[in-house]
């Protein structure tokens, strides 16, 4: 076939076969009009979207015709037109006629002793490069001396130092430090690798700042990466396989690309984003060789994979920090006593994961909150539980006398502060125990709760607070400890968040079609019918064939593997296991009525390795404890998130030589009723919108070495599921309403019920827009009476706008609208704030452009409409009690309703802000900034998801959080630091004026527009002297939630 011949600005004379993201022009709607062999797909770039393709095309076209041009002066006068198109507003941009094409390269202060230019890379500052250390371009290192001479600023991420690569730019750092020049290096002693000599040095000689990773056995930091900033804004970068070592700067064969400010702006950005990020992250610790030297010594001699098991908190005292995971369910767990007034409350996270360091930080908050040390009670089943609980509580309160032990031979004295086992308990009569004796009450492994001894302690003590721990909250017995906390669990580990905190070893979840139809299975209870649907898979030797070839070919060294294999029944673990041992694979099978003895044996065989697998059915599920399992074999469809969550935990313990899980899943065709969007849902974290978006990308966001692999076969089996449950229409949700109303009134079923019963949350229920839907009119089709009796079509139409109110998340707020609809008060008769509620729940809910004559016109509307504000009532009742957040009233010199840490639509807290009123109801601040006169205050209104189209490189680092508590704003494109608002902005470095953070993360999700967290008042840190936009830098007054963080962060 003939090559397509390429035009000189980057076109092709044909269009190849291949991927595209080439503008539809005229010219190439002419050459798909030519080629009638071809078939084009041609999609619309979306609004939000059209900025940088339309760029791209502009400059190739530019750059062409410049190119093309035979003279200086056709060329200039090519530049001259294309600014002048732009507009009166980049006249300043234009070349001065008559003049020569010049190039500013360097300015310095009038009075300067040194007159010598600044060295320059070879490469120009505004290209990019791929430096190779090849003979014939410029090494790596000497690259990076020259770059060092004219930066204003140096970050370097390196995941080891050494001081020969240190060495070799001694001169250029020193020159560094006599500048005054910023230098920020963040590093691991990951391997063993960094020298504290280099280290020492870069604090000592060179006045640079260290931060280090203590992580021995793994790391989440490969990248090698310098940055130089310029506030010329001619910032430059490298990033590349480049550590800082002899081999690295000077000949070793390492690839490099060099970035530019002028040419990749998005990837500076990026890089500047995330690495602010890092150096905020408590994991990279600061370093000072005096203090911090001898520490550094021991773990770099740990060295390469040291140690054994899990990775282990260094517990001392006040420096005791939680993994971003246990920070996520400490503020679940302060949002269940501070707003719902819940003060027994259940923790569940998988083993290993550090539930009872989580209690002890909670025990210090709650004595450092009530100003005493409160009377604790902590109580297991096991002494070496209760040992390692009582050195953790010591280490996290710096204090190496807390606590007596009542276990065994210890017996307690003073019974203050109390580790005791529950058949300690029980021997000395829990009745014996004064009721009220003590404040805390921590009950860990929590799932042995309903034995007699746990029933009389639960029912007998009364703490001022009670904690249960567990990583099994339902058990093979069918009990869920969960309804002993009012069916309520306070707060449940993201796996997600474990794995990114790098405690759990990744998994490679493989999800296989096993050509078995499980459609006419019996479904009893919301599962599959056990009994049957051992019998569909006893037997079925075609399975089981497919099932010891997807081992083979996924584990591959079957004599390393250390497997557990979920079973249906018992006659299916003893069928496999037969199966397995014919083909040469020596296993165990443990069962309820296995004895202890033989149970014992069977699991130190499979540590040793002279056994390779472990069949059961439930007994795994719960009180299983080996790191060393490797492999995890789904041998029967698990619908319950929590226990394919607990089935999933018993491999993912860190152990030594253990870098990831094999999860083998083998996926039947479902019943309708199966839910598998549970359970991968559960493994990635994601809605079920997006969760069909990423079955068909392959999952591209999970966290770092993880991966879900499916096949063909298996992928349409679960896609096809899946759809049945995210794409229900509107007849077959009210279907699914009257199945589980069962016999009751579907006009008496409760909204909070329903989404109970079946699993399902208000984005199920909810949809705005022209084919909106509502609790109202899900029973109103769900009811078989036509007409109904209870409600008009039209009364039912009107209760779409109450899913306007799904993010209203404070409880004050909810009461407050509740109120106004029903105690009919006029506007004058209300209070300040009571007004303010009106006038949001006003633009909220009720507003329609000139249909009211004054707010009480619409409020006398809304309060006529009974479906309406029935509805509005059980919405709120149910958001709020979900909610985990912890609203606070805002620090502003004139009160407002809206709280820190809360969800607003934009109408609504414009209203809040006293910017929405009857005479000012333009409502078009969709993003930016709106000021409000009377609270003087810039509300800044942010999406950091700015392109609807998915993943883009170009606008995700333009609004960010750079830590909990500090966060990068650019304005909008046109403000100048001249400006009416720059010149606000400025000045609020000096206390002038306000300013909220209003952020969300997209602008749309399941149910319609997203609402925006209000994040609170923020203070101005910096700004970076750009203009058009301006980009400044703010400090919260309020630490935002992690979860919030960690979806804004740039390191996200």
């Amino acid at each position: 076939m003939e090559e397509p011949r390429v035009l000189s600005s980057g076109r092709l004379a044909q269009l190849a076969p291949g991927v595209y993201e080439q503008l539809v022009t005229q010219a190439v709607k002419e050459r798909l009009q030519d080629n009638a062999a071809m078939r084009a797909d041609v999609s619309d770039v979306p609004g939000d979207a059209v900025v940088r393709p339309l760029a791209q095309h502009v400059s190739q076209l530019v750059e062409h015709a410049l190119s093309a041009a035979k003279t200086s002066e056709q060329q200039r006068e090519i530049a001259a037109r294309v600014i002048a198109a732009l507009g009166d507003g980049y006249a300043p941009d234009q070349i001065a006629p008559g003049e020569a094409i010049r190039q500013l390269r360097e300015v310095r202060p009038a009075i300067d002793l040194n007159q010598q230019s600044k060295e320059r890379p070879e490469t120009p500052f505004s290209d990019v490069a791929l430096i190779t250390n090849a003979s014939s371009e410029p090494s790596i290192g000497s690259e990076i001396r020259a770059e060092l001479d004219s930066a204003d600023r140096v970050d370097l991420l390196c995941a080891f130092v050494k001081w020969q690569g240190l060495r070799t730019m001694e001169r250029e750092l020193a020159a560094l430090k006599e500048r005054g020049v910023p230098f920020r290096v963040i590093t691991t002693t990951y391997i063993g690798a960094t020298e504290r000599l280099a280290l020492d040095r870069i604090v000592r000689e060179f006045g640079g700042e260290v931060r280090i990773s203590y992580a021995t056995k793994s790391t989440r930091l490969h990248a090698k990466a310098w940055l130089f900033h310029r506030d010329s804004g001619y910032s430059t970068a490298y990033v590349g396989s480049s550590n800082l070592s002899r081999a690295a700067m000077l000949d070793g064969l390492e690839w490099n690309v060099r970035l530019s400010n002028v040419m990749t702006p998005a990837l500076i950005r990026k890089f500047e984003a995330t690495f602010e990020s890092y150096w905020d992250d408590d994991s990279f610790e600061p370093y000072n060789p005096d203090v911090d030297g001898d520490r550094l010594e021991r773990e770099i001699k740990k060295g390469s994979f040291a140690g054994t098991t899990t990775p282990q908190l260094e517990l001392r005292g006040l420096d005791v920090r939680p993994y971003p995971h246990q920070v996520l369910m400490m503020q679940d767990l302060a949002a269940e006593r501070a707003e719902h007034d819940r003060h027994r409350n259940l923790l569940v996270a998988a083993t290993g994961t550090g539930k009872t360091v989580i209690a002890a930080l909670d025990y210090r908050d709650l004595i450092t909150h009530a100003g005493r040390r409160l009377k604790l009670l902590f109580v297991a089943h096991r002494q070496e539980i209760l040992e390692q609980a009582r050195h953790t509580y010591r280490s996290v309160l710096s204090d190496p006398t807390f606590g007596e032990l009542y276990v065994g031979g210890d017996r307690p004295t003073r019974w203050e502060h109390v580790f005791a086992s529950v058949q300690s308990l029980g021997s000395y009569g829990i009745e014996n125990l004064p009721a009220e004796h003590f404040d805390v009450v921590v009950i860990d492994e929590f799932h042995h709760a309903p034995a007699q001894s746990y029933e009389l302690l639960l029912s007998h003590l009364r703490p001022q607070e009670m904690l249960g721990l567990t990583a099994t909250p339902e058990r093979s017995d069918g009990f869920n400890v969960k309804g002993i906390f009012g069916g309520r669990i306070a707060s449940e580990m993201r796996l997600w968040d474990a794995l990114d905190a790098d405690i759990l070893v990744p998994f490679h979840y493989f999800g296989i079609a096993d050509d078995v139809d499980l459609s006419r299975v019996e479904w009893k209870n919301g599962q599959y019918d056990r009994t049957a649907l051992g019998k569909v898979y006893t037997g079925n030797d075609a399975r089981t064939r497919a099932i010891l070839k997807a081992l083979r070919d996924k584990v591959g060294d079957l004599t390393a593997m250390k497997a557990l294999g979920f079973c249906a029944t018992v006659d299916h673990a003893h069928y496999m296991a037969e199966a397995f041992t014919a083909a040469g694979i020596p296993v165990a099978v443990i069962v309820g009525d296995t004895d202890n003895a033989v149970r014992r044996e069977a699991l130190a065989q499979l540590r040793a390795g002279d056994i390779k697998v472990v069949f059961g059915v439930d007994v795994f599920n719960e009180g299983l404890d080996i790191p060393d399992v490797n492999t995890v074999l789904f041998l029967r469809p698990t619908q319950s998130a929590t226990i394919f969550l607990q089935q999933l935990g018993r491999g993912l313990r860190r152990a030594h030589g253990k870098s990831v899980l094999t999860a083998l899943d083998f996926v039947g065709h479902q019943r309708k009723e199966f839910r598998f969007d549970l359970k991968l849902r559960a493994l990635t974290g994601v809605g079920r919108k997006q969760l069909v978006d990423d079955l068909h990308h392959d999952f591209p966001y999970l966290p770092s070495g993880s991966q879900i692999v499916l096949d063909e076969v298996a992928r349409e089996n679960i896609l096809e599921n899946i759809r049945t449950q995210v794409g229900l229409n509107v007849n077959q949700l009210a279907q699914d309403v009257r199945d589980h109303a069962g016999g009751r009134d579907v006009w008496k079923y409760r909204l909070a019920d329903y989404l109970a019963e079946s699993d399902r949350t208000v984005a199920d229920v909810y949809r705005q827009g022209s084919n909106g839907r509502s609790w109202t009119t899900l029973r109103l089709r769900a009811d078989r009476s036509e007409p109904s009796i209870h409600i008009t079509t039209e009364a039912a139409r009107e209760t779409l706008k109450v899913g306007r109110l799904v993010h209203v998340d404070d409880r004050e707020r909810a009461d407050a609208y509740l109120r106004i609809l029903t105690n009919g008060r006029l506007m004058h008769e209300m209070s300040t704030l009571e007004q303010q509620y009106a006038r949001m729940l006003y633009f909220t809910v009720i507003h329609e452009k000139d249909r009211f004559t004054s707010f009480d016109d619409g409020l006398a509307w809304a309060r006529g409409q009974r479906a309406f504000v029935e509805e509005a009532g059980q919405l709120l009742e149910h958001v709020v009690d979900v909610a985990r957040n912890t609203p606070q009233p805002m620090n502003l010199d004139k009160e407002t309703v809206l709280k820190s840490h809360a969800h607003y639509r934009r109408e609504e807290a414009l209203a809040g802000l006293d910017i929405l009123g009857w005479r000012n109801q333009n409502m078009q601040h969709v993003e930016g900034v709106a000021w409000s006169e009377v609270y003087q205050l810039d509300a800044l209104f942010v999406t950091s998801k700015k392109d609807s189209s998915g993943f883009s490189p170009t606008t995700m680092y333009r609004d960010f959080a750079v830590s909990p508590d500090r966060f990068h704003w650019e304005s909008p494109n046109d403000t100048k630091a001249s400006s009416t608002p720059g010149r606000r902005y400025l000045a609020k470095a000096n206390g002038e004026t306000h300013t909220a953070l209003f952020v969300r993360e997209r602008k749309k999700d399941e149910i319609g527009t997203v609402p925006f967290l209000n994040l609170g008042t923020v203070q101005f840190a910096s700004w970076n002297n750009t203009e058009r936009p301006m980009q400044i830098t703010w400090d919260l007054d309020r630490e935002m939630p992690l979860q919030v963080f960690r979806g804004a962060s740039a390191a996200s």
